[in-house]
């Protein structure tokens, strides 16, 4: 079991499992060429997977890797990732390969082992590493999803303790290593206007949408074993939905972060078929590894209730999808109107009121909608937004981020055991027990149905992919 110095002592290894894979191409080879430029990583870099591999190969697929995701605009800081790269090939269910890693760590006593693999290997290698030795003042970073439902994350969960103690497990969720996620934190608790409305007495309503325009890409394997409920919602949206309702933390620590999140999730009213609507683009079936009369759904929206002191009778609604007419990700904070109506046009025609707007993606901006008045002698307005776009230069990647906290032992940015436990139990009664997917057409909001299920609070904000 870990000693206690290796919680806040920096990591002196980096393994990565799965370095073959699409995830480690796309994103994580990038985030580690931003890692050395900045001067964060100088450990040795072992990458494992079954594949067949010399260093020189290895070497190519990261070149190519962070060409992809922008250029190469320091090659002192690519010559030394480069040497920093080691390579175990290998099968997980054999310990030679785990024999090899530990030839490889060489004088590393306290590597951070990384799980970009599928789910369905997780506790085969965990448990592996227990085995082998390697866990001993290690940590263990977990990729998304943490278990499939409430059943199979529990056990992960014990799997997992039974070989790491809880605070060197790190459950990643790279949302959380969005800047302008981070910002909801600290715009919330770093301003003191917000707080006295910030309850069940001002807000009547709180949508939350994460759209993508774009279909599976490719994944329609993947997506018939996960759908946007379990791959999107359950994990980084309840994620957004946990900031923005959470209670104060009693002190700057995530321990305290961790504690109030987990609380939310707590009183969370289960879901019930009615509260989802699910719906599939039309043309999903025809994605290869796709069933022909596949019932997966490709979008996903639903009407939450957060039983607390707080936020009690306050709807939230939520919804993610493939295909849809815009990629953006923007929160919605609807307030209730004044309670008296002393100008004819207070009712804004639209039926919105005033609200604040978190802007997520594609770039990170915050608006407030208020009601201004016109020139001339009638007391007669328009609302208008005060919007301030956040973006700033030289922001930190997610996996960037998140791989250098990990490293530090800095568990600010991962899920708990008790809050991932927690949002499986709200969505567990709907993973099996659910109405059939509704079909939509792509470059719609999805199917008619979720306007439906909103309808009795307004209508769905439609974020635009353009700066707005």
């Amino acid at each position: 079991m870990n000693s206690i110095h290796s919680r806040t002592t920096p990591a002196d290894a980096l393994v990565i499992f799965g370095v073959t894979g699409d995830l480690v191409h796309k994103m994580i080879f990038p985030a580690l060429y931003a890692m050395v430029k900045r001067g964060v990583l100088n450990v040795p870099v072992v990458g494992v997977a079954g594949s067949k591999l010399s260093l020189a190969q290895l070497h190519t697929r990261a070149k190519d890797s962070i060409k992809q995701a922008g250029k190469i605009d320091d090659r002192d800081a690519l010559d030394h990732l480069l040497s920093l790269l080691k390579y175990v090939g290998g099968d997980y269910n054999d310990l030679e390969t785990f024999k090899a890693m530990k030839q490889a760590l060489g004088d590393a006593r306290r590597p951070a082992h990384y799980l970009a693999i599928p789910p369905t290997l997780f506790a085969k290698v965990i448990k592996a590493l227990g085995s082998s030795g390697l866990a001993d003042q290690a940590r263990v970073i977990i990729e998304k999803p943490f278990g499939r439902d409430l059943a199979s994350a529990r056990e992960l969960n014990r799997i997992a303790q039974s070989v790491f103690p809880e605070d060197s497990i790190f459950r990643i969720d790279h949302y959380l290593g969005k800047e302008a996620i981070m910002n909801i934190l600290y715009f919330r608790f770093a301003n003191s206007f917000l707080e006295p409305i910030w309850n069940r007495n001002h807000v009547a309503s709180v949508q939350i949408t994460l759209a993508e325009d774009f279909g599976v890409k490719g994944r329609g394997t993947f997506y018939e074993s996960a759908g946007c409920l379990r791959d999107v919602i359950q994990n980084h949206l309840f994620q957004i939905v946990a900031l923005l309702a959470m209670e104060p933390p009693a002190y700057q620590g995530f321990g305290a972060v961790h504690s109030e999140k987990a609380k939310v999730f707590q009183v969370m009213r289960p879901l019930q078929p009615d509260d989802v609507v699910r719906g599939q683009y039309t043309g999903y079936r025809k994605e290869p590894g796709v069933a022909k009369d596949s019932d997966v759904e490709t979008f996903c929206a639903l009407r939450l209730f957060i039983d607390s002191w707080r936020w009690q009778g306050v709807p939230w609604y939520l919804r993610s999808g493939k295909c849809l007419a815009a990629t953006a990700a923007e929160v919605l904070v609807e307030l209730k109107p004044p309670p008296q109506r002393l100008f004819d046009d207070s009712a804004p025609v639209d039926g919105r009121a005033n609200y604040l707007r978190f802007r997520l993606s594609p770039n990170s901006a915050v608006a407030l909608a208020v009601r201004v008045k016109r020139a001339g002698k009638e007391f007669v307005g328009d609302q208008r937004e005060l919007y301030l776009l956040n973006e700033q230069p030289g922001e930190e990647a997610p996996y960037e981020r998140l791989l250098s906290d990990a490293m530090a032992g800095n568990g600010a940015l991962f899920t708990s055991e008790e809050a991932v436990e927690a949002a499986w139990v709200v969505v567990d009664p709907v993973l099996d027990a659910h109405h059939r997917a509704h079909p939509y057409k792509p470059d719609s909001w999805g199917p008619k149905q979720a306007d439906a299920l909103i309808a009795a609070d307004g209508s769905w904000h439609n974020p635009r992919s353009v700066v707005a």
